[in-house]
């Protein structure tokens, strides 16, 4: 009896440090992730972001991506008055022309911002802006005394910024920006304008009714070729560059699949007998896939140069570790009757290999390069930015501009319609290939 009171004990001792162990597991877990989360919030200095964060400029940079902005700048040295759509030469107005809220006099220039605004540039650089509820604003900008500004309160409210050299007005009008050498004016429109045609096309400005009836009159090549060469939207450089990507993330990763299948037997304990021989190509798979693919975008630019096959390159290299690795493991995991059912019909090593082991692996193998194949669809958009290649340098370029935010919007559109279209195209393929589901649902 003592024996089994032991027993009971002993017993009871180990429940005990079990329960003992799990509650403190309980607890400390959750005081690690507080831990760490605060070791975040300080190191990464979260607080110092919640400041520094503006909403006036992320106001801007949402407004930039869906609206466009007309410029209307006058140079103080020679007097010339000026409209372009965006800033841009290619989105110029013809001289001595401008849009009808902007109205061009031989000494004056009057622009109507609407809801009462009106600006007017008059002679010596006058410049004049009536806000409406606030009052008259009067500004004479010269280079020997900068810009001397009248305003009709003694305060300056927070929208205007004036100094000695500079002076901007923000409403929600517009913008006006006055400088030694310049005066400008920015009225935002919704919409990606000259998105079409642009200024210097016959077909700019017509509506879609009178676009389309031009067309079924004989004009659908002209009107083609104005939209396909726009110089403000470069549709067919843009194309191009979808093309590119795509076709840098098929080359990499069906040229990754080609290279790793046969050097996957060796990486197979079943299929290569050979200890040195199997580890030496696995280490060589793990070192393809342990840099990254950017890595080897950057190493293979310095040695090739920039360049759409630099990145198909990069892409094959990386996936080639991926595939090797994944490819050896269902190679590990055949079975053996059917090779051997094969056999004895007296087959051949490669017949064995094409009629016993190929069919068995298939569908994972297919089931992975599809996969590899939508997802570098999206690192072909990165790796192309550092190649000068694809849809990712013209991203990259639109962006360094810090002003060309409707151009990243349209190439973020096209990227993710251009993911979504190769999805379904590899959910198409894959049910085809391997479920065999002719319904294509």
């Amino acid at each position: 009896m003592s024996i089994a009171a032991n027993e009971t004990d002993f017993l009871k001792v180990q429940v005990d440090q079990q329960f003992t162990r799990k509650r403190l597991f309980s607890f400390g877990l959750p005081v690690v992730v507080l831990l760490y989360l605060s070791y975040i919030f300080i190191t990464f200095d979260v607080p110092g972001l919640f400041k520094r964060f503006e909403v006036d400029n992320a106001r801007a940079l949402v407004a930039d991506s869906y609206s466009y902005k007309t410029h209307i700048t006058r140079d103080n040295r020679t007097g010339v008055v000026t409209a372009a759509i965006e800033g841009e030469r290619k989105g110029s107005y013809p001289d001595g022309t401008a849009p009808e809220w902007v109205t061009l006099g031989a000494t004056d220039t009057l622009i109507d911002l609407g809801g009462g605004h009106e600006i007017v540039f008059g002679a010596d650089n006058f410049v004049s802006y009536d806000v409406p509820g606030y009052g008259l604003i009067t500004a004479q900008p010269s280079r020997a005394s900068g810009v001397q500004a009248s305003l009709p309160t003694s305060e300056t409210p927070d929208w205007i910024n004036a100094s000695k050299n500079r002076m901007t007005i923000t409403t929600e009008a517009g913008r006006l920006t006055i400088t030694r050498n310049r005066t400008e004016v920015f009225r935002y429109f919704a919409g990606w304008e000259l998105f079409l045609f642009t200024l210097d096309s016959p077909y700019s400005g017509l509506g879609f009714g009178e676009v389309m009836s031009r067309a079924l009159g004989g004009e659908s090549a002209a009107i083609w070729q104005d939209f396909w060469n726009n110089k403000m939207w470069r549709h067919k450089d843009v194309a191009w560059a979808l093309f590119e990507t795509i076709l840098m993330a098929f080359l990499g990763t069906m040229g990754a699949a080609i290279v790793a299948l046969p050097l996957a037997f060796l990486a197979a304990k079943n299929f290569s007998p050979f200890t040195a021989v199997r580890q030496v190509t696995r280490r060589f798979f793990d070192f393809f896939r342990g840099v990254d693919a950017l890595i080897w975008t950057i190493v293979l630019a310095r040695a090739f140069g920039p360049g759409p096959l630099t990145g198909a390159l990069a892409i094959l290299i990386t996936d080639t570790g991926s595939f090797g690795k994944m490819f050896s493991e269902a190679l590990e995991n055949v079975d053996k009757k059917q090779i051997e059912g094969i056999q004895s019909t007296g087959a051949k090593p490669l017949q064995r290999y094409r009629f016993g082991v190929i069919p068995q692996v298939t569908p994972v193998l297919l089931s992975q390069i599809l996969y590899y194949l939508e997802s570098n669809t999206r690192s072909a958009t990165i790796i192309g930015a550092i190649t000068g290649g694809g849809i990712g340098l013209m991203l990259t370029q639109a962006m360094i501009t810090q002003k060309d935010w409707e151009e990243v919007a349209y190439y973020s559109v096209l990227i993710i319609l251009m993911v979504m279209a190769m999805d379904w195209f590899s959910g198409w393929l894959r049910r085809k290939l391997i479920a065999g589901d002719e319904s294509g649902r």
